[in-house]
């Protein structure tokens, strides 16, 4: 299940993979301050054709979304959105405008240390209405370096040789491909940010780590986040949301050593033992040096092109399966009102609540993305942006590869704490 190979519209993307990773810990980039186009008194909800309409700002949309806003070289993307006419950035902000989240993780989406690629998307795509739709203007950018790219100097791979994505601590062709980039309506506490970048797989317990794979100076250098794994608090009004993004690798494209599957595995446990806190969490370490998860009682969110659905592809159901059932957050199954796309042969389709589409011949369609809020905020509506045939945006979405992404957006409502 290579859940991000894709190819975009302007460029033949090669597919990714996810690793593990050095680099320093969370950048910030604050871009320009501004009103939202969104009056201040409300926000938006959808009707179920997938169109936003406004209500009261008792509602909070939360959203994720694989935009596949990557690129085959470093600066690539930056340039790609430098202006205001890239059809594929054009399709995906359309998309966030039609579905008008407040807050919005973007998977797939290549990090440089200056911000220029999540500033032109902002200014140039988000805050331009496209194809009749509202802008939407984000005053709040947040994103880090990831773990894409990295080089370990090691034959991480085991094919004879040193260097080249496979190689890197996090699959990717050059430092930040395939990163993450969050943004919002709502101030977001930078001076409270946790990222766990550097966390080694060999330091969690009981891990599913293949020690027969990786000798033990590998294991020393070899993160378990692919990308990152961050914890961003996003003040809304007089509580703190703690939105908990990441992006681990697929489980896939490895040997019978099941080195992918098992780092996805570990990597969505990293996610559930972080929210769970306490004893479960004991063990981990943010880039900073702190110790813990998540506080007894905080809001929360999990975001994030996790990579593995629960009864199908080819990820271990274990991981996916114990964060789902988790008793301090909700799955509230987010699903489309039509969904198109080939299933898999001789496999029963999972609904509506599928989020992407890889292809005839690929794995059809799977529910990969997700989003997860705690049990103390309260859902009131969720969706797969997933238009069907002759619906507002199917247009956005229809045919392989999709003008956008192979991916679609999924939000949650929830009423504002």
């Amino acid at each position: 299940m290579r859940v991000i190979i894709r190819a975009v519209l302007t460029a033949s993307v090669a597919a990714i993979l996810a690793g593990s990773s050095i680099a320093p810990a969370s950048a910030f980039t604050r871009l320009t301050e501004g009103q939202s186009h969104l009056r201040t008194d409300m926000t938006s909800t959808s009707n179920p054709a997938g169109t936003p309409a406004f209500a009261a700002a008792s509602k909070l949309r939360i959203a994720t979304f694989n935009t596949s806003l990557n690129r085959e070289y470093a600066g690539a993307l930056a340039s790609d959105l430098s202006t205001p006419q890239n059809a594929q950035g054009r399709a995906v902000a359309e998309i966030v405008q039609r579905s008008a989240p407040d807050i919005l993780l973007v998977n797939e989406f290549d990090y440089d240390a200056k911000g220029e690629s999540a500033g032109y998307f902002r200014t140039n795509y988000l805050a331009v209405g496209q194809n009749g739709q509202d802008g939407i203007d984000y005053p709040y950018v947040y994103a880090a370096p990831s773990n894409t790219g990295v080089p370990s100097g090691a034959d991480l791979d085991r094919d004879g040789t040193v260097g080249g994505p496979a190689d890197a601590l996090g699959y990717g062709d050059f430092e930040g491909q395939y990163g993450m980039v969050l943004y919002s309506r709502y101030p977001i506490l930078t001076g409270q940010v946790r990222t766990l970048q550097n966390f080694l797989w060999a330091d969690m317990p009981d891990s599913r780590l293949p020690t027969d794979f990786y000798s033990p100076l590998k294991r020393k250098v070899l993160r378990l986040p692919s990308k990152s794994q961050w914890d961003v608090p996003v003040q809304v009004g007089d509580a703190v949301i703690h939105v908990i993004a990441a992006h681990p690798t697929p489980p896939v494209f490895d040997g019978p050593e099941k080195r992918n599957q098992r780092r996805n595995h570990d990597e969505i446990r990293l996610i559930n033992d972080y929210v769970t806190g306490g004893k479960a969490a004991k063990y981990i370490y943010d880039d900073a040096g702190k110790r813990g998860g998540l506080a007894k009682g905080e809001k929360f969110v999990v975001l994030g092109d996790l990579n593995s659905d629960p009864a199908r592809g080819d990820s271990d159901p274990v991981a996916i399966t114990s964060l789902l059932g988790n008793k301090l957050l909700r799955d509230v199954k987010p699903a489309s009102p039509s969904v198109t796309g080939d299933p898999i042969p001789g496999q029963p389709v999972t609904e509506n609540v599928n989020t992407a589409d890889f292809g005839r011949g690929a794995l059809g369609m799977l529910r990969v993305d997700y989003v997860l809020p705690s049990r103390n905020l309260l859902p009131e509506a969720a969706g797969v942006f997933w238009p069907g045939p002759g619906s507002p945006g199917n247009l956005l979405v229809s045919g392989w590869p999709s003008a956008s992404s192979d991916h679609r957006l999924v939000w949650v409502d929830v009423k504002a704490p």
